[in-house]
């Protein structure tokens, strides 16, 4: 038993387990070509039974986990690849880009802020989910540098990340949204890096601008922090 403990305390455990859990869930959705078998959601859901199942504490589980997410800032970065590749779009269409971002941005963070209110939750939880629709490097500092609960920004952004990959296809076909550029922004601005991964199968524009979306309301949304949150 004391050998099984040892095992699970490892790092090597968390990553594994993430690793394995997030391939499972890419077959399983290649398997039922679903976008609501999204992999992420897939990944969380199978970690969380092999949690519950063996007693594992959270706490050793981290071990490993904590490692993968130390790789979360340099992969975000690394979209800006995929921006380089457009850099004369963006360059022709600054103007529309910038109000494009802020304006979403504005929403995400209006919206979130008016529904505090309205159900009475306080200063922590409210600093905790109005950095929602942005990557999570910045959520988490936002978070931080108000006060907030740091876990529940986590669970806030991979929610949103999550439904915005899974509705993105269906609302581009809704509002009948033909181009490239602004479908890519509406993504990024919403649903940061998971958004962009679904962009991406859409086309490389629709990549390049989501990618460019996520850094753009990133520092959009840490100004307006300053001015909503305590």
């Amino acid at each position: 038993m004391s050998n099984m403990s040892e095992a699970f305390a490892s790092p090597f455990f968390g990553i594994a387990l993430s690793i394995l859990a997030f391939w499972l869930g890419t077959l399983i959705q290649k398997k039922l070509k679903s976008v609501i078998f999204n992999p992420l959601l897939i990944a969380i859901l199978l970690t969380s039974a092999v949690l519950l199942v063996f007693d594992i504490p959270y706490e050793s589980y981290n071990e490993g986990g904590a490692v993968i997410n130390m790789f979360l800032t340099p992969a975000t970065a690394c979209l800006a690849v995929s921006i380089y590749t457009k850099i004369q779009i963006l360059k022709k269409n600054s103007i529309p880009i910038l109000a494009g971002c802020t304006v979403g941005s504005l929403a995400s963070m209006g919206s979130v802020w008016l529904l505090c209110r309205l159900f009475g939750l306080d200063d922590a939880m409210t600093a905790s989910l109005i950095p929602k629709s942005i990557t999570t490097p910045i959520a988490m500092g936002v978070c931080e540098a108000h006060g907030g609960i740091v876990p529940v920004t986590v669970i806030a952004v991979i929610f949103t990340g999550i439904l915005g990959s899974i509705l993105a296809p269906f609302l581009i076909r809704l509002f009948r949204v033909e181009d490239s550029m602004t479908a890519g922004l509406a993504i990024g601005a919403c649903s940061h890096a998971v958004g962009t991964s679904r962009a991406l199968e859409l086309g490389e524009t629709e990549g390049a601008m989501s990618g460019l979306a996520i850094g753009v309301c990133g520092i959009i949304t840490v100004l307006v922090s300053m001015v909503l949150l305590p």
